[in-house]
């Protein structure tokens, strides 16, 4: 399936009726033709065929994102509309589209380190490890868009000689694939830490790495931090509790073995140190601000008031005509109302010197912010309310610190200077916290607050995780308009497939067709 999808933009135009296999054939090399490369210049183009995925983009966060994961999260305000509840095609495609592509890429590398004798991969193992971590981080995202999905067999026409009948990948299970991310990344936990790699080797890792930059260190708390998450996300299914309940107890009573991130100094993310590179973040601008995609939804700017959160001036400025009050969009607004309000110049918007103006804005994978609150909740199933409530107000102090480092990196003022936080005012929020964690007298009613600061965190960030945390969680709880124009009336549990797939690929995607509706919950869904 090596670049099915990756002539999208064509396949658009001509429509997918007129789409013949030998038009699809000539669209792109014959594998059989292309000259051999290195392992290393293989992860390279590996690691960045993706970026504009990680770092925040012009397409992503307008085409994809900003009629989406950022309204069913209501990470944003919108005007209500007809349909809006329905994922656009160009969005789901694209997004498919890049990661078959990114798959293919890796692929290509691990065939490139299979051709090599055994002293050679076991010299350049450190490449294909750290490729599968990269990998299974956005293949997790994949699946908790879609569910089950291509992956064992995807990607491989170059394995297979340029057959495209051959290539056509079969749908793997999303629990299946939850397994497969699940016990490569133990295995990779214990490896990495009795590895070695050679100087020389390491140097060219170093130049080629552009995530962690050759810190073998960094790519153990990657790996282990990731894991936290993978197994947070399947803690409540059947299948999976004990294990979850094992492992994550194994990675937090070893933190020697196991290091995970906790300070935000090691997050994990595509670090923009010149905007001249391909290492940007100049296209946030307008994927973020397009179209008034920036809004601040209601639900969140009140939460953030009710409690004077330091992060509210960071993230939001208010309205123009507001007279510096912050107010967020209300979704049960009519659209009329909403557009005389949106048009009168009240409603707040992201912080555009924080956001979509920094330049320097990097492209986040995992930060400790999120692994806090993914060890506040997994203490608090295990009945540590204590240990939870450190976690907790670890993560909620963690997250304001990141935002102010975001404003930090900025090379934009058009929003106004900020006052800056300090200790005293991150004491005062963690104390009204702390008030509401002890007001809540039972497990479920500390997960919501859990849930709630979550959100906060994610926001416009993170909105694929925040999503998905979201539809597992049930919490927090939104209100949205009902679209009596559309069979779809709310937001959808899960995202279609491509359009490509029942073109290209219709005999596997028959296999799932009765599955791939707006209405199917993922396996972990389970509230």
């Amino acid at each position: 399936m090596k670049k099915i999808l990756f002539i999208l933009a064509i396949t658009l135009s001509l429509g997918y009726a007129s789409c013949q296999k030998a038009d699809f054939a000539e669209s792109y090399p014959n594998p059989a033709k292309i000259s051999q490369t290195t392992v290393e210049k293989s992860y390279a183009g590996f690691v960045s065929a993706n970026r504009w995925y990680v770092l925040p983009d012009y397409w992503n966060y307008f085409v994809v994102l900003r009629t989406t994961v950022t309204r069913y999260t209501q990470a944003v305000g919108w005007v209500n509309s007809a349909g809006q509840y329905v994922p656009g095609y160009a969005g789901i495609d694209s997004r498919w589209s890049n990661y078959y592509n990114f798959l293919a890429q890796f692929r290509d590398l691990e065939k490139n380190y299979n051709a090599l004798s055994k002293a050679d991969q076991d010299d350049r193992k450190i490449y294909m490890i750290t490729s599968k971590i990269y990998l299974y981080d956005h293949t997790q995202k994949v699946v908790d868009l879609h569910g089950d999905i291509p992956f064992s067999e995807a990607g491989k026409l170059s394995d297979n000689g340029g057959d495209y009948d051959k290539s056509l990948p079969k749908y793997d299970g999303a629990e299946a694939i939850y397994t497969k991310m699940l016990d490569d990344l133990k295995a990779f936990s214990d490896e990495l830490n009795t590895l070695t790699v050679s100087s020389g080797i390491l140097a060219g890792f170093k130049t080629q790495d552009i995530v962690n930059k050759g810190d073998i260190t960094m790519w153990k708390k990657y790996n282990n931090s990731l894991r936290l998450r993978i197994l947070n996300r399947v803690s409540g299914v059947a299948a999976f509790s004990s294990r979850a309940s094992s492992e994550i107890a194994a990675i937090v009573g070893d933190p020697a073995k196991y290091p995970i991130i906790t300070e935000n100094a090691d997050n994990v993310q595509l670090k923009v140190t010149n905007i001249n590179t391909e290492i940007h973040s100049k296209n946030f601008r307008t994927g973020l601000e397009d179209w008034n995609g920036n809004l601040a939804g209601k639900a969140m700017i009140d939460h953030m008031k009710t409690a004077s959160d330091p992060r509210l001036r960071v993230m939001f400025e208010p309205g123009v005509n507001a007279s510096g009050a912050y107010i967020g969009l209300d979704p049960m607004l009519s659209s009329s109302a909403q557009d005389a309000l949106v048009a009168g110049g009240t409603i707040s918007i992201y912080n555009r010197s924080t956001l979509s103006r920094n330049q320097f804005f990097p492209g986040v994978l995992i930060n400790a912010p999120e692994v806090h609150f993914l060890l506040a909740e997994a203490h608090l199933r295990g009945g540590n309310a204590t240990a939870a409530r450190t976690a907790y107000n670890n993560a909620v102090t963690k997250s304001i610190q990141f935002y102010y480092g975001l404003r930090a990196l900025t090379n934009d003022n058009t929003s106004p200077a900020l006052t800056p936080t300090n200790d005293t005012e991150i004491a005062a929020y963690l104390a009204h916290a702390t008030v509401d964690w002890d007001a809540a007298t039972t497990p479920a009613a500390k997960l919501k607050l859990i849930a709630a600061q979550k959100w906060i965190h994610y926001s416009v960030v993170q909105p694929l995780e925040s999503w998905s945390e979201i539809r597992r969680l049930d919490a927090p709880t939104f209100s949205f308009e009902i679209d009596n124009t559309n069979t779809q009336k709310t937001p959808p549990a899960r995202w279609l497939y491509s359009g490509t797939e029942s073109v290209y690929n219709t005999v596997n995607y028959n296999t799932m067709k009765a599955k791939d509706n707006l209405t199917t919950r993922l396996f972990w869904d389970a509230n």
